[in-house]
């Protein structure tokens, strides 16, 4: 069966009260959005609490399925029949057509469940379960109700149309992008930090990103490689203004002045603040990065503690309580993992010292930083970023 339309059901937007429609609005744009990379038409509506994709011509299926599956807000993608006329008999046939075409092999249970949104429709939720109930059992003496476990739950909605629809294909969950503000993503070529993107859009952040390369001892290899994962991560983000930001002369800097069991924690700290000061520019009220508790020497809590120290913003680590085993099944998921591998090295890789502190003391890590000024070199690194819209 060819579907024509979808039935788009949301979970936690339920929950919004009088604000729903916000919401409501928000995932329909994300919708919309994700449809446009995808061969065909497509309507996108809502009608009390249902909202509805109906292609308009011929369209890719399995391409459409694959783009919704990426939009945040949808908790389940319904491919459904959606049938103007709302005459009983008729009815009876297209729940019989339904089956017949969607389930070739009938040696299956079945359950009918109906709903009535339309109060005026003549005929009660129960009697529509039992007369659809005995048509399919008419029409196929080899199907079994089992009203307990069903192997199809066949739904069938009364609205201002009649939707049919037994297929329920799971969404990522969440809320949609743009919902709950901005934040500006601390973006390396490694596995964790694209997960966390992901992880923080989920909850309907719009995101920035910025990304630290050191040339020549980081390739253009590696800075293309994250140009790779911003692309992939935009799929399911939308949009994302990623900055790049030249951080050799701070990071040479760092190795040559600075106590060489405390460059990687300085490092961070500098980049945090680097990362506030663009944040800024671009509206976003949060940072995001993908540290998690005890990985390595500068995300122990000391050391996350000292980081924190550089910045006022809040700090959103989402992995902070991720194995790295949990990371990489999310990054094959979202499909980062194979771009995060490649073997080209980030500036967070280079230049790593021996025997890094693991609880560095603040007030030694003031101090050291006190003795450099960084300053102007802070400015010439905010300056001579590059921006790329990535889509």
């Amino acid at each position: 069966m060819q579907y024509q339309s979808f039935l788009i059901k949301y979970a936690e937007i339920g929950t919004k009260g009088k604000n729903r429609y916000m919401f409501e609005d928000a995932l329909i744009r994300q919708i919309r959005y994700a449809l446009s990379s995808v061969d065909g038409e497509f309507d996108v509506t809502k009608e009390s609490g249902r909202i509805y994709v109906k292609a308009l011509g011929e369209y890719d299926y399995d391409d459409t399925i694959e783009a919704l599956k990426r939009v945040f807000g949808i908790a389940d993608i319904c491919p459904m029949v959606q049938i103007d006329d709302k005459d009983y008999e008729n009815l009876k046939k297209h729940v019989v057509e339904y089956m017949d075409q969607v389930y070739p092999d009938k040696n299956i249970t079945f359950k009918v469940d109906a709903r009535r949104g339309d109060k005026q429709y003549p005929v009660s939720s129960e009697q529509i379960n039992r007369d659809m109930g005995e048509a399919i059992l008419d029409a196929f003496p080899e199907m079994k109700v089992d009203v307990h476990h069903p192997d199809v739950l066949l739904r069938v909605e009364i609205r201002q149309k009649v939707n049919l629809f037994s297929l329920m294909i799971p969404g990522p969950g969440g809320m949609p992008i743009g919902t709950n503000g901005q934040a500006m993503l601390l973006l390396s070529g490694g596995i964790d930090s694209p997960v966390a993107g992901y992880m923080m859009a989920k909850r309907g952040l719009i995101l920035s990103a910025v990304h630290f390369y050191s040339y020549p001892y980081t390739s253009e290899r590696a800075r293309d490689k994250v140009v790779d994962l911003t692309r992939l991560l935009s799929r399911y983000a939308g949009p994302i203004r990623l900055h790049l930001v030249p951080f050799t002369d701070i990071q040479m800097t760092i190795y040559e002045q600075c106590p060489s069991k405390e460059t990687t924690v300085i490092m961070r700290r500098l980049m945090m603040k680097i990362a506030q000061r663009i944040a800024e520019k671009e509206g976003a009220r949060a940072l995001i990065t993908g540290e998690a508790l005890g990985q390595v020497a500068s995300q122990t809590l000391e050391s996350l503690c000292v980081t924190n120290d550089a910045v006022t913003m809040p700090v959103f680590r989402p992995l902070i309580g991720f194995d790295k085993d949990d990371i990489m099944d999310l990054s094959r998921k979202i499909g980062t993992y194979e771009t995060s591998i490649l073997p080209y090295e980030d500036c967070c890789t280079v230049f790593v010292p021996k025997h890094p502190v693991t609880k560095p003391v603040l007030e030694d890590l003031r101090a050291s930083e006190a003795k450099v000024d960084f300053s102007e070199m802070i400015e010439h690194a905010i300056s001579d970023s590059e921006l790329m819209i990535i889509k």
